[in-house]
């Protein structure tokens, strides 16, 4: 004789069972152990069925069966969100070496401009010098 008491929510009065078990095959799968889920809210956890009615063994492998599908999700929810997170954060890396590489372009755009300026400005200087040496040129060789 088996004697099970359990309240189904906190508003019921406590339930007692009590009842034996046949050696009939039909029952014998619901005498494994039972599974456990104890990332499952309580109010969620299945209920232990009446082992002598095929009916409730039936529910309760079904409710069973629901709470692993159910943990599974939860699983993969929480795999699936720690995932977006890792997204998030390459996600803002490459925004900020965007944002790095556009200044850095601008900069170069910047500095290639300077760079031509000065080139022009080398280059007028040298021609004023060139003109410059000729004059002296040629007022020493008419002295």
């Amino acid at each position: 004789m088996i004697t099970s008491a359990r309240r189904v929510s906190a508003d019921k009065p406590e339930v007692q069972i009590a009842f034996s078990l046949d050696e009939t095959s039909e029952l014998k799968d619901a005498e494994d152990p039972l599974p456990s889920f104890p990332d499952l809210e309580q109010r969620l956890q299945p209920v232990l069925p009446f082992r002598s009615l095929k009916e409730s063994i039936e529910v309760y492998k079904n409710h069973c069966k629901i709470a692993n599908e159910f943990n599974q999700v939860k699983h993969e929810i929480a795999r699936l969100e720690e995932r977006k997170r890792e997204l998030m954060a390459e996600l803002l890396e490459d925004e900020r070496v965007s944002m790095e590489f556009a200044r850095l372009e601008e900069e170069c755009r910047t500095l290639t401009e300077e760079n031509q300026s000065l080139i022009t400005v080398h280059s007028q200087c040298a021609q004023q010098l060139e003109t410059l040496r000729v004059i002296s040129q040629k007022r020493q060789s008419s002295s």
